[in-house]
């Protein structure tokens, strides 16, 4: 197959029916291949370009096939010119890219190596995952607290997910179980786990956090408020106790496909992580917020936890929480 050497499929195959059998006219090929004279006439001028076809077929209409040997040797030049032209254009852009890099670190000057840095507002911390992404080349971790995403902002995640992935970069990402309630977000979890990423969910996250090769962890400046900015660590210490986080929480996940923990007899399930917040004094919002549901989903999670533990009031809910030992 001459594929390989630059030419279509379908120029292919008319180059061999013509080594096969000279002086075919060109409806005689157009019917053999069950194709237009147009179409083959523009084949024919590529082959022609190529060398492969003698040009006296534009006058006499007969097609005739160059020696394969020629037409080889041909083809390789022109690949081989290619080849080179490519080289000049690569070598340019890394030149182009070097002058870009110098310019920055001149008007960027480098910090120390394991100051952390801050970005402030969204399309700050954005380019900067988009730099991190492209430099990551083992693990991205990544906690994504808070309840259903936006369907746009998956879709504006995608490629860069979609380039971890075909640089053969394991991912593996927890949300809240509040997603599984939403289908935006179970597509955006099936989308990911078929292409090889790792899903679980927890019924709560402490913060929002992604972390490159275990070397970078990137993590909001006020985990109330994500939209303030990022800071990025790099000190050894301070990401591997956030690894060490991660690893604590991924654990104790479900992993996507599995399904979620409901039981108030299950220490890691949404139930329990609601008395937990209560107990530490959360309000009915915060904790919404904090599990990534609804304040009315909340409120019926409380009415079920009260008529589990046959309770009559908050107060003697915590009571018969620390009773049971739910607490």
């Amino acid at each position: 197959m001459l594929v390989s050497l630059g030419l279509t499929e379908r120029s292919d195959a008319l180059y061999r029916l013509v080594l096969r059998r000279p002086d075919l006219a060109v409806s005689e090929v157009a019917a053999e291949l069950a194709g237009s004279e147009d179409d083959v006439r523009a084949d024919l001028e590529e082959l022609t370009r190529l060398s492969l076809l003698a040009p006296s077929w534009r006058t006499d209409g007969r097609l005739r096939a160059v020696n394969p040997k020629a037409a080889l040797d041909s083809l390789l030049a022109h690949q081989q010119a290619e080849i080179a032209q490519r080289h000049r254009a690569l070598a340019e852009s890394q030149a182009a890219a070097s002058a870009l890099l110098s310019q920055y670190a001149e008007l960027h000057p480098a910090q120390p190596a394991h100051e952390a840095e801050r970005f402030l507002g969204v399309e700050a911390v954005r380019a900067k995952l988009s730099e991190m992404s492209a430099r990551t080349r083992r693990e991205s971790i990544s906690f994504h607290p808070g309840g259903p995403v936006p369907a746009a902002q998956f879709k504006a995640s995608e490629p860069l997910t979609e380039d971890l992935i075909a640089r053969g970069v394991k991912i593996r990402t927890v949300y809240q179980d509040a997603i599984r309630n939403d289908p935006g977000s179970l597509e955006h979890a099936r989308w990911l786990t078929e292409r090889g990423g790792e899903v679980r969910t927890a019924p709560s996250l402490p913060m929002r956090m992604v972390i490159a090769d275990r070397e970078f962890a990137l993590m909001p400046i006020d985990p109330a408020d994500s939209a303030q900015g990022a800071v990025l660590l790099r000190e050894p210490g301070a990401v591997a106790a956030f690894c060490a986080l991660f690893d604590s929480v991924w654990e104790t996940a479900t992993p996507f496909g599995e399904p979620p923990r409901r039981s108030l007899e299950d220490p890691g399930s949404q139930p329990r992580e609601l008395l937990r917040l209560l107990a530490q004094g959360y309000t009915d919002e915060a904790a919404a917020r904090r599990l990534g549901i609804s304040l009315r989903s909340e409120r019926r999670l409380i009415s079920e936890l009260m008529e589990k533990l046959d309770a009559q009031s908050r107060f003697q809910l915590g009571q018969r929480a620390v009773e049971e030992g739910l607490l």
